[in-house]
């Protein structure tokens, strides 16, 4: 099943498949490592649901919703995460 980032659970994992958006956005989410195939795991989320926190290529980052947004995820690929 494919969901967005902003769309995920804290703990639910899966494998990036999409990293949609135009112009610089697009560019800043691939030059931080959101690319096709990366695993990824939802920690958690701020208390007003912006931003989120996701673990990604070994490390924590934190997306904005607008950004989060931009990334589809396929959730049901999780076996493939290491958590």
């Amino acid at each position: 099943m494919i969901k967005k980032v902003s769309e995920m659970h804290p703990g639910e994992s899966g494998v990036v498949v999409e990293t949609r958006g135009e112009g610089w956005t697009r560019k800043r989410l691939l030059d931080m490592g959101v690319t096709k195939s990366a695993p990824i795991i939802f920690k958690k989320r701020a208390p007003l649901g912006d931003p989120v926190e996701v673990v990604l290529r070994g490390y924590a980052l934190s997306l904005r919703k607008s950004e989060a947004d931009l990334v589809d995820v396929d959730v049901s690929a999780k076996s493939e995460v290491k958590k």
